[in-house]
């Protein structure tokens, strides 16, 4: 997948460095699916894919909506843990109203209490303030 940074940078790209506080902060992607949809992904400070959108978006600006939107409801999150359908492993998905998918984990994880404390992660990074390197306006896409 193509795709650019909801931050300003590249896909490939390290995360950003807040140089205010000297250290690195995750960030957020908008990514074209090969379909020409757009998901979201968050990265984590280490550069890893902490979690992905779950359904797919018009465009850029769709997609960054729908992260901010689950940025918000992080308090009223039920988070839905499985083991996969197939191969091995377990993951969590957030479900959205109506029964859509807001959000899921990136891979599937060996063990349940793993994929237990990688969900923790997710919404620590989503509740911490400043963790995550977001645009400022549209224009940033």
């Amino acid at each position: 997948m193509a795709g650019q940074r909801m931050d300003g940078g590249e896909a490939g790209d390290s995360p950003r460095r807040d140089p205010a506080q000297g250290e690195r902060r995750g960030s957020v992607q908008a990514e074209r699916d090969v379909n020409g949809r757009y998901r979201w992904s968050l990265k984590a400070p280490n550069g890893r894919i902490v979690a992905v959108s779950g359904s797919v978006h018009e465009d850029a600006v769709q997609a960054w909506q729908a992260f901010e939107e689950l940025r918000g409801a992080v308090p009223g999150f039920v988070v839905r843990i499985t083991h996969v359908r197939d191969g091995i492993g377990w993951v969590w998905m957030v479900p959205a109203p109506r029964g859509a998918l807001a959000a899921r984990s990136h891979r599937a994880y060996e063990r349940y209490a793993t994929c237990q404390n990688a969900y923790r992660r997710f919404v620590a990074l989503l509740e911490t303030p400043g963790a995550v390197q977001v645009p400022l306006s549209a224009d940033e896409f």
